[in-house]
C-alpha cells in the first residue's frame, strides 16, 4: 500500500479545495431530515453536479470526472473537512449507483444516472420489512408479472430518505416456489409518487422524519426498471451490501473532519458543566503540562472546591482526555484501513467478508465519537439543536442498518475467523 500521493493526486486535491472554499455555504443549511431542509440539500446536489463533484468517480458521460478509487478518497477527506453538507443524493450515490454499473443495463444507467448526480431524482434504500431486517431473505413484499411489468405489493419500513424522496430501490419476492428463502428474488426501482403507494414518515427521537414506511397496493413497475435479471435479485442486492458496509457509504473523510472539530472543542472550551471539568487537561495528543505539578493544580483547584471533588475532576478530565485521543486515533486508522482496502480493490481483489469488519468498526465508532463530543459540551448537549446532537442520532441507527452487528459478527466469526456457526 502506498501512502504517498502523485503530483497530479496533489493537484486534484488542491483543485477541489479551492472549489468547496468557494462554494460552501457559509450559513449551514437545515437539516435534511426536514422539508426545507430536503430542498436546500437537493439545491446544493445540483451546485456540485453543474462541475461535476457530486459524484468524481463516475464516468464522464454520466456527469462524474472518472477519476479513481483513491481520488474519490481525497475528495471525500476536502469535502467533509470543508464542513460541506451532508448528501441527500448518498443512497443513490453510494448503493444503487454502484449496482446499476455492476448489474444495470446501458439505458438504465443513461436514463437514471444523470438526474440522481444533479439531485433532480432523490433514492430512498427499500429493502427492510417489519418481518426481514438483517434477515433479508425473509422478505415477503412480492412482484407479480403483469403486462409490461411488475405488480409490487407488501411493506417495506425504516426506508432512508423515503419521507421526501423521488423513487426508491429494492428486492422483492418474484417466485414464491423457488424453494430457498434468498431464491427468487427480483431487484426493482420504483417511484414513490405512483399510484398505490402509500408513504408514512417515521420520526427520530428529535421527531424529524430520517425514515418511513412504504406500503404498496399493486403499485405497477415496467419491465424497464429491472435491475439485472428476474431471480437475481439476492446476487446483486449482496454486492450492495459490500458498498454500504465497506467504503462507499462511510469514507475516512468523514470521521477525520468530526475528530478534528472534536478537537477544537475540547481546546477552545469552554468547559463543560457538571463532574466534568477539564480546563486545565485541553490537549489530547500530549495532554501531560495540566499534570505536571499536581500539588499546585489541585491547589487552584481547592479555592473552588474540596480536595476530594478536585481529585475526581481530575481523573473525569483526564478520562475524557483520552476519549478525545481515542477518537482522533480511530479516524486515522480508519483513513488506513480504508487505503489498504482501496489498494486490494485497485489490484483486481474483492473484500468479501471483510466489509464487515469495516462496517462494525465505523458504526460503533461513529458513536462513540459523538457521545465523546455531547460529554464534552456538557448536560444539556443532547437536547440542542447543533450538529453534533443531530449527529447522534443518526449515529445511533449505524449498528442496525446494513446489517446488524450481531449479524456483522457472525459473519466475521464464521468466514473470516473459520469459527462454527452459533445456536440460532
Amino acid at each position: 500500500m502506498d501512502l504517498h500521493c502523485s503530483p497530479e493526486d496533489d493537484a486534484f486535491r488542491a483543485e477541489a479545495r479551492a472549489w468547496l472554499a468557494a462554494h460552501v455555504p457559509r450559513t449551514p443549511l437545515p437539516s435534511l431530515e426536514t422539508r426545507e431542509g430536503f430542498a436546500a440539500h437537493r439545491a446544493w446536489e445540483a451546485e456540485l453536479r453543474a462541475d461535476r463533484w457530486s459524484a468524481v468517480s463516475w464516468p464522464k458521460e454520466y456527469g462524474g470526472r472518472g477519476v479513481d478509487l483513491f481520488r474519490w478518497l481525497i475528495f471525500e477527506e476536502e469535502y467533509w473537512a470543508a464542513d460541506a453538507p451532508g448528501r441527500v443524493a448518498q443512497n443513490g450515490i453510494s448503493l444503487l449507483a454502484p449496482t446499476l454499473f455492476g448489474h444495470g443495463s446501458e439505458e438504465q444507467r443513461a436514463r437514471v444516472l444523470p438526474p440522481m448526480a444533479s439531485g433532480e431524482t432523490v433514492w430512498a434504500q427499500a429493502w427492510s420489512e417489519p418481518e426481514a431486517g438483517s434477515d433479508l431473505a425473509a422478505l415477503r413484499s412480492r412482484a407479480d408479472r403483469t403486462a409490461g411489468g411488475w405488480l409490487l405489493t407488501g411493506r417495506k419500513t425504516w426506508s432512508s430518505r423515503a419521507a421526501f424522496a423521488d423513487r426508491a430501490f429494492g428486492i422483492f419476492r418474484t417466485d414464491p416456489g423457488a424453494g430457498a428463502p434468498h431464491r427468487g428474488l427480483t431487484y426493482l426501482m420504483f417511484d414513490l409518487s405512483a399510484p398505490g403507494v402509500t408513504v408514512r414518515p417515521i420520526g427520530r427521537l428529535d421527531g424529524k422524519p430520517a425514515f418511513a414506511e412504504l406500503s404498496l397496493d399493486r403499485v405497477f413497475v415496467p419491465d424497464e426498471d429491472v435491475i439485472g435479471e428476474p431471480g437475481q435479485g439476492w446476487r446483486i442486492a449482496m454486492s450492495a451490501t459490500g458498498n454500504e458496509r465497506g467504503l462507499t457509504l462511510r469514507s475516512p473523510g468523514r470521521f477525520l473532519a468530526a475528530a478534528e472539530r472534536l478537537v477544537r472543542e475540547w481546546r477552545a472550551g469552554p468547559a463543560p458543566q457538571g463532574p466534568v471539568d477539564g480546563t486545565a487537561l485541553r490537549d489530547p495528543v500530549d495532554g501531560t503540562a495540566a499534570l505536571r505539578d499536581p500539588v499546585d493544580g489541585t491547589a487552584a483547584l481547592r479555592e473552588r472546591v474540596d480536595g476530594t471533588a478536585a481529585l475526581r475532576e481530575r481523573v473525569d478530565g483526564t478520562a475524557l482526555r483520552e476519549r478525545v485521543a481515542d477518537a482522533v486515533i480511530g479516524a486515522r486508522a480508519y483513513q488506513l484501513f480504508t487505503s489498504a482496502a482501496a489498494s486490494r480493490l485497485a489490484a483486481g481483489e474483492a473484500i468479501g467478508a471483510e466489509a464487515s469488519l469495516n462496517k462494525v468498526f465505523w458504526s460503533e465508532y461513529d458513536i462513540a465519537l459523538h457521545e465523546t463530543a455531547l460529554d464534552l459540551l456538557g448536560e444539556e448537549a443532547e437536547f440542542a439543536d447543533t450538529a453534533w446532537a443531530e449527529g447522534h442520532l443518526f449515529a445511533l441507527a449505524g449498528p442496525v442498518y446494513a446489517g446488524t452487528n450481531e449479524i456483522q459478527r457472525d459473519i466475521i466469526a464464521e468466514r473470516l475467523l473459520g469459527l462454527p456457526k452459533g445456536r440460532r
